[in-house]
């Protein structure tokens, strides 16, 4: 009885740290996925929007 809850306890242990390692791993991989989209969708925009911007602050200067 002693043996199987050991084994148990070890296993268990092992098993759940590689399935929280992946699930983590699988989260930074959608994280960075949705950062790169996010930025060839909006990089254009944003980048017009923020030399427009510049633009209007020099010239309060």
């Amino acid at each position: 009885m002693l043996e199987k809850f050991i084994t148990f306890m070890l296993i268990g242990r092992d098993e759940e740290k590689g399935a929280t390692a992946t699930e983590y791993a699988l989260l930074v991989g959608l994280i960075a996925l949705a950062l790169v989209l996010g930025v060839g969708f909006f990089g254009n925009t944003l980048n017009t929007w923020f030399n427009n911007l510049g633009t209007t602050v020099s010239g309060w200067i």
